[in-house]
């Protein structure tokens, strides 16, 4: 009965560990998050990054994996409030990406940095995060830091 148990055990273990929770929440009511997420930021005065991409995508399930080291996630915290948008298969909340200039056109991921009064500082519109798997942490953090200073240049 104990290897019984404890064999159930193993198992349950092992599919746990390997269930993965979705990068992007497919029920998030992405108007209201980027709503929310401005009033937010016009209260802290951050910028908001809005992340497009889908969970089928491998490549905007690096970027999410990679933005969640120690690393990425101390800059990002501090400098943005962060809205993931769920894209679906190109099918899902094409009028966000509209209103921003259509940064999917290319690829996904994608990103969009907004000022506070919602001004666009920054927005991918080449495809550049499409390749997010080859990119490493500090590739990311690299790209991410970039954006920082392009938009501090523009915000003020």
């Amino acid at each position: 009965m104990l290897k019984k148990s404890l064999t159930l055990l193993i198992l349950l273990t092992s599919l746990l560990a390997q269930a993965e929770i979705p990068a992007y929440d497919e029920a998030a009511n992405a108007r209201e998050d980027v709503k929310q997420a401005l009033i937010e930021a016009r209260k802290t005065q951050k910028s908001v990054l809005l992340v497009f991409g889908a969970n089928w995508c491998k490549d905007c399930r690096a970027l999410d994996s990679a933005l969640k080291s120690a690393k990425n996630t101390a800059l990002i915290g501090k400098e943005f409030k962060v809205v993931k948008i769920d894209v679906g298969r190109f099918n899902k909340h094409l009028d966000i990406d509209t209103v921003y200039g259509n940064p999917i056109k290319k690829g996904i991921p994608a990103v969009v940095v907004l000022a506070p009064d919602q001004r666009v500082l920054y927005a991918t519109r080449a495809g550049e995060l499409a390749n997010a798997r080859e990119m490493s942490e500090d590739g990311v953090y690299a790209f991410f830091h970039d954006i920082v200073q392009k938009a501090a240049s523009q915000a003020g």
